[in-house]
């Protein structure tokens, strides 16, 4: 650990932290939520945390582009993107484009409730 620095969490900024919360848990499958209702903490394995804040006035990012780009996203590794894609649409969330590659060493992008990007990756 650099300079007693640690990752505590990385947090979503959301019209509804509970919807969100419960959306990466049942896509992650992880169950250990926390917190008070306008910030929320999902807890994984060995630490990880994704935390959801509750943000009034939150304008979803325009992907690929447009007037409010992503700032950040997530990659989350699959064994096979083919596997997982009607799994991760069943949890709620969009497909936003698709699959760039092949389904063994490729990536697909789609947003959550909220309307952040992320990507299903493979090796």
């Amino acid at each position: 650990m650099a300079a007693g620095i640690s990752v505590e969490s990385t947090v979503f900024d959301c019209p509804d932290p509970r919807e969100l919360a419960e959306f990466y848990g049942r896509l992650l499958g992880w169950d250990k939520i926390t917190g008070r209702e306008d910030f929320l903490k999902l807890h994984g394995p060995d630490g990880v945390r994704l935390a959801f804040q509750f943000a009034p006035d939150f304008q979803p990012p325009t992907w690929p582009s447009g007037p409010r780009p992503q700032m950040l996203h997530l990659d989350l590794r699959v064994a096979d993107l083919d596997a997982e894609h009607e799994r991760t649409l069943a949890c709620g969330a969009v497909a936003l484009g698709e699959v760039q590659g092949t389904s063994k060493d490729g990536f697909r992008v789609y947003a959550d409730p909220a309307g952040h990007p992320f990507c299903l990756v493979t090796d």
